[in-house]
C-alpha cells in the first residue's frame, strides 16, 4: 500500500493536515475521511483533524503562489478557510522563505503576509447579497437579524456562507442542538456555517483581551463539511465582525479582537475594501500515511 507524508498544522486550534498537491492520493475525499475522524483518524494531541489540505506550490511566482485545496472531513471540498489560508502562508514560507504569498482558492485569490507574530491574510469583501451567500429563490434581500429555525441570525459570505446569531453568552447555548437545523434550512440551497457571537468587555477573562483594543467578541461555529463545532474558523470570525458592523453592533472600522475557544483571532473589516484576518499558526508533527485503497 501507498505511504505519504502528511504535515499537522493548527491555526488557533483549528487543525489541519498539509499534503502536497502531487502526493499520490488518488481519492481525497476518501483519505480526510479516513484520517480526519475524531475517534479513528491520525494520531496527536488530538485525535483527527478539521480537514486535509492539499497545496500546489508554484516558487517561481512573485510572489509565490500556492493553490489551496482544502478537503473536509465528510468528503466535501470547502471554497474558502481562513485559519487553513494562514496555515497555507506559513508552509509555503517555510518551502521557499518567502513572506508575501498568493494564495488561489475557490473563492478567489487572498494575499497572504508571514510575520513572526502572526499570519495575515487578506480574506475579500464580506457579502450580503442572497445571490452571494446564497440565499433560496425567494429571499429577495439580504437577511438580517432575520429567523431561520427559531434563531434570528445575520447571513453573510465571507468566502463560504454564515449564518451569525448574536447571543448574551456562547456558552449558554447547545450549539450543536440549535446549529444543524440551520445548517441545513431550505434558504440556504448549499447549506451554510452557523456562528455564535456574544459581544464582551474589553479586559474580561473570557476574551484576555489587551487594554486598548477597541472591541471584541466571543465566538463558536458550527462548519457544514466538519458537521461539528470547531475550536476555531477565520472565515466565521470575519462574518461576526461584518455582521455586527451591517446590524448597528459595532461602529469601529479599527481591529475587532474575536475569540473563538481555540484562541484569539485579530479581524479588521472596513467600510470599503477586503477584511482582514490575523492569527497565530504552529506546526505540529509529519506522519506517514497509508493511503486509501
Amino acid at each position: 500500500m501507498t505511504a505519504v507524508t502528511a504535515e499537522k498544522y493548527h491555526g488557533t486550534e483549528n487543525d489541519f493536515l498539509v499534503l502536497p498537491a502531487s502526493a499520490p492520493v488518488p481519492d481525497r475525499a476518501a483519505f480526510a475521511k479516513r484520517y480526519c475522524d475524531r475517534e479513528t483518524g491520525v494520531d496527536g494531541e488530538r485525535t483527527g483533524a478539521d480537514g486535509a489540505l492539499f497545496l500546489d506550490l508554484d516558487p517561481t511566482a512573485s510572489p509565490v503562489r500556492v493553490t489551496m485545496t482544502l478537503v473536509q472531513p465528510d468528503g466535501s471540498t470547502a471554497e474558502m478557510c481562513g485559519n487553513g489560508a494562514r496555515v497555507t502562508a506559513v508552509w509555503a514560507a517555510r518551502e521557499t522563505g518567502a513572506r508575501d504569498v498568493l494564495i488561489e482558492t475557490p473563492a478567489g485569490d487572498r494575499h497572504a503576509v508571514v510575520r513572526n507574530e502572526g499570519v495575515t491574510v487578506e480574506m475579500g469583501v464580506p457579502s450580503f447579497d442572497p445571490a452571494d451567500v446564497p440565499l433560496a429563490h425567494d429571499h429577495d434581500g439580504p437577511l438580517i437579524d432575520g429567523a431561520v429555525a427559531g434563531l434570528p441570525v445575520t447571513v453573510v459570505n465571507t468566502g463560504v456562507p454564515h449564518a451569525v446569531a448574536f447571543v448574551d453568552d456562547v456558552d449558554a447555548v447547545a450549539l450543536d442542538t440549535v446549529a444543524p437545523p440551520i445548517r441545513h434550512a431550505d434558504a440556504f440551497p448549499e447549506g451554510a456555517n452557523v456562528t455564535l457571537a456574544a459581544r464582551v468587555e474589553v479586559g474580561d477573562e473570557a476574551t484576555d483581551g489587551a487594554p486598548g483594543d477597541p472591541a471584541a467578541f466571543r465566538q463558536r461555529t458550527f462548519e457544514r463539511g466538519v458537521e461539528g463545532e470547531t475550536l476555531a474558523c477565520g472565515t466565521g470570525a470575519v462574518a461576526l465582525v461584518a455582521a455586527a458592523k451591517r446590524t448597528g453592533r459595532l461602529d469601529t472600522e479599527g481591529p475587532v479582537r474575536v475569540s473563538p475557544p481555540g484562541g484569539d483571532l485579530v479581524i479588521v473589516v472596513p467600510d470599503d475594501g477586503p477584511a482582514t484576518l490575523t492569527g497565530p499558526v504552529e506546526r505540529e508533527f509529519a506522519v506517514e500515511l497509508e493511503v486509501p485503497a
